[in-house]
């Protein structure tokens, strides 16, 4: 297994941020997504993971601390402070969403699946495990329900271009393996088990990239990344796929086609065709 790659320490790609707030920045995305539940990593670990000192973890950790992000108590180790799902989530996962903002399978879907069938994957895991925190309610799951979890990192002749992280509830994706992940996208997979795909909701933003994943995507840790989060439902708009999706933004580009409707007052816009590119 390949060794941690230590925060940059210099030349043209190190960001312009102190190790510290590089640690603080990653940590800080992990606890957003709900990575924390059972406790913080260790400052020895932390060390290790990222190749920093003692000080330095220590200095992440204060600032985290004074953002009331996690607690530190003697006995208890360091601990994530409870938060509520973001309301952007729960928008996007709500049955009765404006239909104006939901991606749907002659854009979207089609779009995610002509990328798949484009470029070369490497499955890093696949396994059925209890549902995390932050992803059983948006499955509709009670947390610790089994859910298929894949990672899986998808290639162009350039090199790495996606870190892709799936789940989907474990009844739904029977049989779905390494080797059947390897030969077709996942969306796939599942309408071929009996699944019919009916929409998607999903955010962009921006994300920093981790020891993991920099590592696979042959980034520095703390490269910026965007960060797509997407939920899938069937034709009953029952949620079957949470997706997170990590993106190097020199290899991919994410284009929306808008369309103006209404008056000449009209200040609506509604998507059209959306579409990503890649070389």
């Amino acid at each position: 297994m390949l060794a941690p790659k230590p925060l940059p320490t210099g030349g043209s790609a190190a960001l312009p941020l102190p190790k510290y707030h590089q640690v603080y920045l990653v940590l800080r995305e992990r606890l957003e997504e709900g990575r924390f539940a059972h406790g913080v990593p260790g400052e020895m670990l932390l060390m290790k993971e990222f190749g920093v000192a003692r000080v330095t973890v220590r200095r992440a950790l204060e600032r985290l601390a004074n953002e009331g992000l996690i607690e530190r108590a003697p006995g208890r180790g360091t601990v994530a402070v409870s938060r509520p799902a973001a309301r952007a989530d729960a928008r996007a996962a709500a049955p009765d969403a404006d239909p104006a903002s939901r991606a749907r399978l002659t854009g979207l879907l089609e779009n995610i699946v002509s990328m798949g069938l484009k470029t070369r994957v490497e499955v890093v895991g696949c396994e059925v495990l209890p549902a995390p925190q932050a992803v059983a309610p948006r499955l509709g799951l009670a947390e610790g329900e089994p859910v298929h979890k894949a990672v899986r990192v998808r290639s162009t002749d350039e090199g790495p271009l996606s870190h892709i992280t799936t789940y989907v509830p474990a009844s739904l994706a029977q049989g779905i393996g390494q080797s059947e992940l390897k030969a077709k996208p996942l969306l796939i997979l599942l309408e071929e088990s009996g699944v019919r795909i009916g929409r998607a909701a999903q955010s962009i933003s921006a994300r920093l990239a981790d020891v993991d994943v920099a590592r696979h995507l042959q980034v520095d840790v703390g490269s910026p990344l965007l960060a797509v989060n997407r939920l899938i439902f069937d034709e009953a708009d029952r949620p079957v796929q949470w997706l997170n999706g990590l993106y190097r933004p020199d290899r991919y580009q994410y284009e929306m086609q808008l369309s103006r409707v209404g008056g000449i007052d009209a200040k609506v816009w509604v998507s059209r065709e959306l579409t990503a590119q890649f070389p």
